[in-house]
């Protein structure tokens, strides 16, 4: 945003009083200042025709400007506002977030030298991690604009930005401790078990996001984030129905050592509290059973399905003229992206940011969509993502899309299953490693199959066997949940 720092975007939020156009005014003003520009405010060009960029700070690790005087203390190192690194190139939920815990955070940025490890774990409720933050869409013009879709709703990818930023701030809330002589743990993302779109999310109307830690194992914790909206502008204060919800999981790590870290203990004191706990509970003695159990059981109980798909594939592929006319081969629907991570992409420990692979991974699960379909996809959820590895910064990274198959047992709202998985590719070792794996459901918006009469989305069909197996096990995981 040109002229604005991070006290624009929190007054965005609400955090700190409405936005202000005289103070926004003020602040140009005091930046042209800053620069010495030769221009007056009535535009008259420089001598030289170059318009200077300005930059208002050269490092947030700078030492302060020396003393005016022989009579004044010398300054020591002064760290910048942290809302200036990295968070100035995220979202301005994001910058918030990371402004509200500055405390926390900068102890992760500069621990201490050969600190200790925490020895006592402390016991937590949710409530002392519970967080919210508030989009004021229907008084921010700025902050609306940054957040709209062609279709006057929130854009999903954004939104998935902020949910693991909140999600890994509450994370942060939990594992904090008043000693800062102890060694802080690095959290990062392990996976998002599902996220359901309920209903539409409207950018004209204010929106809520609010979690807490709901449960804690050894070293890992699950974050409950829900995303509420009223119905109407009217109503835009008052407390909304869901709109959306989303369960993350965070890993801690020893700063040191790279190994897993005990976390706090959690104490849930209400009734709904002690029932997320049980829930979140179940799901993760399931996620360990389906981890040890043996390969060969699923693959025998799966024989005749599996054959099944490859059969109608090698028709397909040895006689084509007979194919079904209503189904596709998978990898006829993929699509491919590719970037270098930036630095302005990082978090807070110096590696890619998990918002910033969700947003990228879902625009290309919804172009994927949008390309198998014929028209407008509808977002419903994110199934599983699943964070294997980090992204450094400078990493070439590729994110391959396609359908896995879709479910068309209700013509009014056929379902298309998109697999994203991201790879880390490094030419000059000739390696290519997964880093993450994203799983989204879709269908078609109303309006567009109402104009498109007589839509079919396609059957998708597998042509190998680990295609075949990809689809069986996508299946297999949905059916669980």
């Amino acid at each position: 945003m040109h002229g604005m720092d991070i006290v624009d975007f929190l007054k965005h939020l609400g955090i700190r009083g409405e936005f202000c156009g005289f103070e926004k005014e003020k602040k140009r003003k005091e930046v042209l200042s800053s620069a010495k520009a030769k221009a007056e405010m009535d535009s008259i060009p420089s001598p030289t025709g170059t318009i200077p960029v300005v930059s208002t700070l050269s490092s947030p690790f700078e030492r302060s400007p020396p003393p005016p005087c022989d009579n004044c203390e010398k300054s020591s190192a002064v760290r910048k506002p942290l809302s200036l690194w990295p968070g100035m190139y995220q979202s301005p939920v994001t910058n918030a977030l990371w402004e509200a815990r500055s405390k926390i955070f900068e102890r992760l940025l500069d621990p201490p030298v050969d600190a200790p490890p925490q020895s006592e774990l402390l016991t937590k409720t949710p409530a002392q991690s519970r967080t919210s933050i508030l989009y004021n869409f229907s008084t921010d013009y700025i902050l609306r604009e940054q957040y709209r879709d062609p279709w006057n709703e929130v854009r999903i990818g954004k939104l998935l930005e902020d949910l693991d930023a909140l999600a890994g701030t509450i994370s942060v809330k939990h594992c904090s401790v008043d000693d800062s002589m102890i060694r802080p743990v690095l959290l990062v993302t392990a996976s998002v078990d599902r996220m359901v779109l309920k209903k539409p999310v409207s950018v004209d109307i204010d929106l809520k996001i609010s979690g807490a830690v709901i449960w804690v194992g050894r070293s890992s914790i699950e974050i409950q984030l829900e995303v509420t909206q009223s119905t109407t502008k009217e109503n835009s204060s008052a407390s909304g129905s869901v709109a959306l919800t989303a369960n993350f999981i965070f890993v801690a790590r020893d700063s040191k050592t790279g190994k897993a870290a005990p976390v706090n203990r959690l104490s849930p004191e209400t009734e709904q509290e002690k029932l997320l706990y049980e829930k979140a509970e179940a799901r993760h003695a399931l996620r360990k059973r389906k981890k040890g159990q043996d390969r060969r059981e699923i693959e025998n109980g799966e024989v005749s399905r599996l054959k099944a798909m490859l059969a109608e594939g090698r028709i397909f592929c040895d006689m084509p003229a007979l194919a079904d006319r209503n189904s596709i081969l998978l990898r006829n629907t993929r699509l491919e992206n590719s970037l270098i991570c930036q630095p302005q992409q990082r978090n807070i420990h110096g590696r890619i940011f998990g918002g910033f692979l969700m947003h990228r991974a879902f625009e290309l699960a919804f172009s994927t969509a949008y390309a198998f379909a014929g028209m407008m996809p509808s977002f419903l959820e994110v199934d599983h993502v699943d964070f294997l590895r980090p992204v450094d910064v400078g990493d070439f990274l590729r994110f391959k899309s396609c359908v896995l198959y879709t479910e068309l047992e209700n013509p009014d709202q056929p379902l298309i299953n998109v697999e994203v998985v991201a790879h880390v590719t490094k030419p000059e070792l000739r390696s290519s490693e997964v880093s993450n794996t994203f799983y989204f459901t879709f269908s078609v918006r109303p309006e567009a199959a109402a104009q498109n009469n007589g839509f079919r989305i396609r059957n998708v069909v597998p042509t190998t066997e680990e295609e075949a197996r990809r689809v069986l096990d996508r299946m297999e995981a949905e059916y669980l949940h």
